[in-house]
C-alpha cells in the first residue's frame, strides 16, 4: 500500500499505478474484498492527507474534505454547520462504521443507501475532482451519482462544495427491522428562502438520489415566504403522497407482476411507497417549524 502525505501525491500514485484502488475508511472497499467482488491489484491510503479531513469556509459555501469521517461530522460544531449532513453521519451505522467511514467514500462507492447521498443532493453540493498536475474540476454531486463525469484515470473527490443557506433542513429514514441501520428508504428536505423553493431528495429507493422536481414546485407555491412559513396537515399529506408518488410510480400494465391487478403496486412496494411518503411529510414538517 502506497501512503502520500497530500492531495496532489496521492492522484500521482494513482496515476502511476492505474490499476490501485484509493482507500480512506475502506468500509465498503473491504466489504467488497471479502466478499470477493473486488481483488485490487494495489492500493493508495488516503488516511495521512490532512488537508482533506476537515473543512473550510469559501465564498458563502463550506468546503468540506472528503476525509471527514462520519463521526466528525456527527458532532455539534458540524451541526451547527449543515445540519441534515449532520444528522445523516449520526445514522450511517455503529460506531466502528462512523469512526472509519468518510464522506468522499459515501460518494465514490455510490451504494443507494449511502446516507449523505439524498442530503448532497438535496443541498445541490458540487464535488472538486483533483486530477494530475494540481489540476482541479468541478462538477455537481448528481452528475457523478447518475453515472455521467465519472472519475478519470487518476482523479480523487477531494472536496465536497456546499452552499451554506443557514436556512431549516431535515433528513429522516426508515431502516430495515434486522442489520447495520441500512436505510430501505430515506429523505432529506431543504427550504431554501432566498430561492423560496423547497428542495427534496429520496435515497434507497432507487441506485442513485431522486429529486421529485414537481413535488418541490407544487410545496413551494403554497409557502408563504414572506410570512410564518406554515402549511396546512392536508397539504404536508399531499405533499408526501406526491412525493411517494414521484419515487415509486405506478407500473406499467405489461410489467405488472403476477397476482397483483393490472396497473398497481404489490404490496411491499406500495409499503415502500407509503414509507417514502410519510417520511417526506415529517421531513417537511419538521424544516417547517
Amino acid at each position: 500500500m502506497t501512503l502520500p502525505g497530500s492531495l496532489d501525491e496521492a492522484v500521482a500514485a494513482l496515476a502511476a499505478m492505474p490499476t490501485a484502488v484509493p482507500v480512506a475508511g475502506g468500509t465498503d472497499l473491504m466489504a467488497a474484498v471479502n466478499s470477493g467482488l473486488l481483488r485490487p491489484a494495489g492500493l493508495v491510503g488516503l488516511g495521512r492527507i490532512n488537508e482533506i479531513r476537515g473543512w473550510q469556509y469559501q465564498d458563502g459555501a463550506a468546503l468540506l474534505g472528503a476525509g471527514l469521517t462520519h463521526a466528525r461530522m456527527g458532532r455539534p460544531d458540524f451541526a451547527a454547520l449543515i445540519p441534515a449532513l449532520a444528522t445523516a453521519a449520526r445514522s450511517a451505522g455503529p460506531p466502528q462504521i462512523r469512526n472509519a467511514g468518510t464522506l468522499g467514500g459515501n460518494i465514490a462507492s455510490a451504494q443507494p443507501t449511502g446516507d449523505a447521498l439524498p442530503v448532497l443532493a438535496a443541498l445541490e453540493a458540487s464535488l472538486v475532482i483533483a486530477g494530475p498536475g494540481g489540476a482541479r474540476r468541478e462538477i455537481p454531486v448528481g452528475r457523478l451519482l447518475a453515472g455521467l463525469d465519472l472519475l478519470r484515470p487518476g482523479e480523487l473527490i477531494g472536496y465536497v462544495r456546499v452552499p451554506l443557506l443557514h436556512a431549516p433542513q431535515t433528513f429522516l429514514k426508515a431502516t430495515a427491522r434486522t442489520g447495520p441501520s441500512r436505510a430501505v428508504a430515506s429523505v432529506a428536505v431543504v427550504l431554501d428562502p432566498a430561492r423560496r423553493s423547497v428542495r427534496c431528495a429520496v435515497g434507497a429507493v432507487a441506485p442513485m438520489p431522486l429529486r421529485p422536481f414537481d413535488a418541490e414546485n407544487w410545496v413551494s407555491s403554497l409557502i408563504d415566504w414572506d410570512g410564518e412559513r406554515t402549511l396546512a396537515p392536508e397539504a404536508l399529506t399531499a405533499f408526501g403522497d406526491y412525493v411517494g408518488a414521484a419515487c415509486i410510480p405506478d407500473p406499467a400494465p405489461a410489467v405488472t407482476l403476477e397476482g397483483t391487478e393490472p396497473g398497481t403496486l404489490p404490496p411491499a412496494v406500495l409499503h415502500l411507497r407509503r414509507t417514502v411518503a410519510t417520511l417526506a411529510r415529517r421531513a417537511l414538517g419538521r424544516a417547517l417549524a
